[in-house]
């Protein structure tokens, strides 16, 4: 509870602003956090609109004394944005390119552009803004100039202090303020006596005009050699200016703000320089090793021929690439089980010298005895590579339990001829403190994000978390190195700074805390006068998991340990120029509160802190969890893998366990029950659902949108068409699930698929079976889903096999069956279940399989030449893949098949026509979608497998979409 003063205060500020300020309890959780091991939680969250907002919250802070928190994508790793004053998000409203100049090779952007979409704005321009930190389809401009992120090709392009021109913001008591290169001795002369930056200004050339400063700084930083550095304030890039130093680069105060994590002053504007397009040629040599100690001294030989980057992968990271969806796709390049795989990035004007340039870097191995696979991509297949090694970070989240891979040691950097010497002492203190390390990352520059395994729930995790820190930092000293990287010190590594730099250099950057920022209004205690490293921790010593009992299971974890596999990555926040389908809401809202993070930082704090005897029963939970459309994108696209669909369900059975299930949703559940009455008399209810004044009405009574249209009734259901209905005797044959969807909506297609299969050469053989439960399991009727589940899996088991699977023509009932089925059956069906769900396939996937083993002829198709835009259906990207559907429209010798790149269409089942929701679900329709389908012809033909997919593209677009089986079915000669 905020005390009544303070309430009162905030109160008035809330009133000041264009923006919003959120002082309840579920925004000041979700921002409670960051990607980081620390938990504290703000007095409130402010999300300016303008940069008058943003002087209004400084000039607020500054009379009140309370903190502000910058803050963007919230992917720090050092705690950086967590804190106990008030949080201000930068993300929604600070997003805009201002200016790209291609003559001077410059762009100015506000902190909360995303580095990848800066990246898709400068391509139009022939430019590239270099430093690519593993993040960078969500990390934004403000948090990288705040970090000093560098990334992969920083052996290249260095870090973002490398390419920061200028800097437009706030000092704490308010004043504009632009820092760009300049002489300050001349500067100072303008500047008002007693003023602000007057002080600044003055107290820093006096400062480092001392030569027993010049002196420490000089002898007691890190090594010049090591480019990735960001110990403390970067007093000593101020001193190596030709302020103090003859022929060096010009004095500019934005080399001391890029490392500075926004305790010295608000960036508002930030001018960049940019570079040309690098050449477009690129390949990677990924050498295989049987040890880290090898790959590290094979970094050496590869740097020897100017890579763009080198980084490493060990073998727990590729370990991990084999349980998560997405990324087991991304395995093509490993062979067998390597105890660590470097990747070198070459790059050359042809493909002929970048080949030759490949095998040099092979042959140069080899001579030097090491490695022994060294396999050469190029192409599309370059981004699977990077996809892996990127998704290093949150898939070391996926260990089951308690036991996590801890961001406390993970930045470290030295000279990277000390690398190999340092890491096999770093890996000598692990084994006396009985630890193991995840290596990976930036081995091109001297750094690895080493990751010790520690369990932070218990007082032993605490006491190594501390120890390992001392251990290591001490080891960083002996060889000069940086103690941070590119991730920041934070409150992780603040303390330490004393140690890496010396106690005078550690006063200097406290005084020059004071000169900046006398108050300590902006982000206080990170970097100095930092909390114990050891405080604050997101997980208590002693903590104890409480126990849950579930409808679904959760493999080798309860649903609490599910939701802690959200390490605060951010990967969610992706934007629809990133593609993917996580988070649809996210991504139409730009809210914090609508991404997958924070549905699974809701359920963590309140399984963890209620009171309740039901922990599930809060209304904070409900509300967070609201706009998850269960679209199972975050099951495929989340490096941890965290199910957040999965979890609204297991969250709504057990809400609703205490608080009933709402009339709407038992309606929405009970779907198939309803249809099959209203299928007797389809004429009467297709007149008045296709009738708008009568279906307005109609709409309004359940809950629904009044503008949204209602699928109509076939007029003969598909169970109807087969009954008596003998299919094709043939030696292939298939069983078809007729799911409840395409019974009673979709008859038409559900005959086309028939129809194509036979004359495609197989047997349809179906029998009476129950639906698949897809409405319940959206409501979170877990109970009814269940019966269905268990009946169904006994039905089939008895039937299907790999050479006569269990086919289905909806996506989200067949998959069902490999989804949902496994981990809701009993303990007497789970066997069963899982044998089943190898033999379920879509039809396209079937199609695909059956066209791959050249059993269907190819001939039998016409020769017309069409062009097919296709949207995936979510479930089908999240538990098949497009490449099957694409496969399977490709058959037709002359059709061409383009992936629309779209993400959820909006609809996501029933939530797209609920009145509360159908706003946001025509807005995400409009990210990419519907944009996409009207910029056709009417020539093109649009497909879709899902029914509310296609439902939702007629209602925004107009446009009819139709399934692969009736776009099969056509083309048939």
């Amino acid at each position: 509870m905020i005390k009544q003063e303070v309430a009162s205060v905030l109160a008035e500020l809330s009133e000041k602003l264009q923006g919003s300020l959120f002082t309840d309890t579920v925004m000041r959780t979700l921002y409670a956090t960051d990607a980081s091991a620390y938990r504290e939680m703000p007095l409130g969250v402010a999300i300016p609109e303008t940069q008058a907002d943003i002087q209004t919250l400084i000039l607020f802070a500054d009379t009140h004394q309370i903190p502000l928190i910058p803050r963007t994508a919230g992917t720090s790793l050092a705690g950086q944005v967590v804190g106990a004053g008030l949080v201000v998000d930068v993300s929604k409203f600070f997003d805009r390119i201002l200016e790209v100049n291609k003559e001077e090779s410059y762009v100015w952007v506000e902190p909360g552009v995303v580095r990848d979409v800066l990246n898709v704005e400068l391509k139009k321009h022939g430019l590239f803004f270099g430093p690519e930190t593993s993040t960078a389809n969500r990390a934004m401009m403000g948090g990288m100039l705040g970090n000093n992120s560098c990334g992969s090709n920083s052996v290249v392009y260095g870090s973002t202090r490398d390419h920061v021109l200028a800097v437009e913001g706030y000092l704490s008591d308010g004043t504009f303020v632009t820092f760009d290169a300049e002489d300050p001795f001349e500067t100072v002369k303008q500047l008002k006596e007693g003023s602000r930056l007057h002080t600044i200004y003055t107290q820093t050339l006096a400062a480092l005009s001392n030569p027993t400063n010049q002196q420490n700084i000089q002898s007691e930083f890190p090594k010049p050699s090591i480019k990735r550095r960001n110990t403390g304030y970067a007093v000593d890039m101020l001193l190596n200016s030709n302020a103090f130093i003859a022929d060096k680069p010009a004095f500019n105060f934005c080399n001391l703000l890029a490392g500075s994590e926004g305790t010295l002053c608000f960036a508002t504007r930030i001018k960049l320089h940019v570079d040309p397009l690098p050449p477009a040629h690129l390949g990677l040599v990924c050498a295989h090793f049987n040890s880290i100690d090898e790959a590290l001294r094979a970094n050496l030989i590869a740097l020897k021929f100017n890579p763009s980057a080198s980084e490493l992968m060990d073998h727990y990271i590729l370990e991990c690439t084999k349980a998560n969806a997405e990324q087991s796709q991304n395995r093509f390049f490993v062979e067998g089980d390597p105890g660590a795989i470097l990747v070198v990035e070459l790059r050359a004007d042809d493909a002929e010298s970048l080949a030759k340039q490949a095998q040099q870097v092979e042959q140069a191995m080899r001579a030097a005895d090491l490695g022994y696979h060294f396999p050469y991509v190029t192409g599309g297949d370059v981004k699977k590579v990077w996809d892996l090694r990127k998704a290093g970070l949150g898939l070391l989240s996926n260990l089951p339990g308690d036991e996590k891979a801890v961001a406390v040691i993970e930045d470290t950097a030295v000279d990277v001829n000390d690398l190999p010497a340092f890491i096999a002492e770093f890996n000598e203190i692990l084994t006396a403190n009985n630890l193991y390390c995840v290596h990976y990352a930036h081995a091109g520059s001297g750094e690895l994000h080493l990751r010790p395994i520690i369990n932070l729930k218990t007082e032993e995790g605490h006491k190594q978390f501390r120890h390992i820190a001392e251990e290591i930092a001490r080891l960083v000293k002996k060889y000069q190195g940086s103690l941070s990287g590119e991730h920041g010190d934070g409150r992780l590594r603040g303390e330490f700074i004393p140690w890496m730099v010396g106690e005078a250099n550690y006063q200097l950057m406290r005084e020059l805390k004071s000169w900046w920022d006398p108050k300590g209004i902006f982000n206080p205690n990170k970097i100095v006068d930092t909390p114990p490293m050891d405080t604050f921790l997101r997980y208590e010593a002693g903590q104890q998991t409480p126990e849950f009992t579930t409808a679904f299971r959760y493999k080798d974890q309860d649903v609490l340990q599910h939701a802690e596999q959200c390490n605060g990555s951010g990967d969610c926040r992706k934007t629809p120029v990133s593609g993917g389908t996580m988070c649809p809401s996210f991504m139409a809202t730009r809210n914090e509160k609508e991404t997958t993070r924070a549905r699974a930082n809701i359920l963590r704090e309140f399984l963890t802190h209620s009171s309740q005897p039901n922990r599930f029963n809060h209304q904070e939970i409900k509300e967070v969890m609201d706009l998850c459309l269960a679209c199972k994108g975050c099951k495929a696209e989340c490096p941890s893998n965290v199910d957040v669909a999965k979890l609204k369900m297991e969250f709504l059975y057990q809400y609703q366990k205490e608080n009933g299930t709402p009339l709407r949703s038992w309606l929405v559940g009970h779907f198939a029950t309803i249809s099959s009455l209203a299928s007797y008399v389809p004429s009467l209810y297709n007149a008045v659902m296709g009738t708008p004044f009568l279906r307005r009405i109609s709409n309004r009574l359940v809950g629904f949108h009044p503008d949204r249209t209602m699928p109509l009734l076939a007029k003969q259901t598909l169970w109807s068409w087969l009954k008596g209905r003998k299919s094709i005797d043939s030696n292939k044959a298939v069983y078809l699930f007729v799911d409840e969807f395409t019974n009673y909506n979709d008859a038409e297609v559900g005959r086309k698929a028939v129809l194509l299969l036979e004359a495609l050469g197989y047997e349809v053989r179906t029998m009476a079976h129950p639906i698949s439960g897809r409405s319940f399991l959206s409501k979170g009727m877990l109970d009814e889903a269940r019966k269905l589940a268990q009946a169904n899996v006994e039905l089939w088991s008895a039937l299907v096999t790999a050479d006569i699977p269990l086919v289905g023509i909806e996506p989200s009932a067949i998959l069902t069956f490999r989804d949902e089925y496994p981990d809701l059956v009993s303990d007497a069906w789970l066997e069963k279940a899982n044998n089943l769900s190898k033999n379920v396939l879509l039809l396209e996937e079937f199609i695909a399989r059956e066209a791959d083993a050249k059993r269907i002829d190819k001939t039998l198709f016409k020769g017309d030449k069409r062009l097919l835009k296709l949207h995936g259906h979510c479930q089908q990207k999240s538990m098949s893949s497009l490449v099957a559907a694409k496969k399977a429209l490709s058959l037709p010798a002359n059709f061409e098949v383009q992936l629309i790149p779209s993400g959820c269409c909006g609809m996501a089942g029933s939530f797209g026509y609920e009145k509360e929701h159908y706003d946001l679900s025509m807005q995400i329709g409009e990210l990419v979608l519907f944009p996409t389908v009207r910029a056709q012809g009417p020539e093109v033909e649009i497909v879709a497998s899902g029914t509310s997919c296609r439902h939702q593209i007629h209602d925004g677009t107009q446009r009819h979409a139709k399934h692969t089986a009736e776009i099969l079915f056509e083309a048939l000669a």
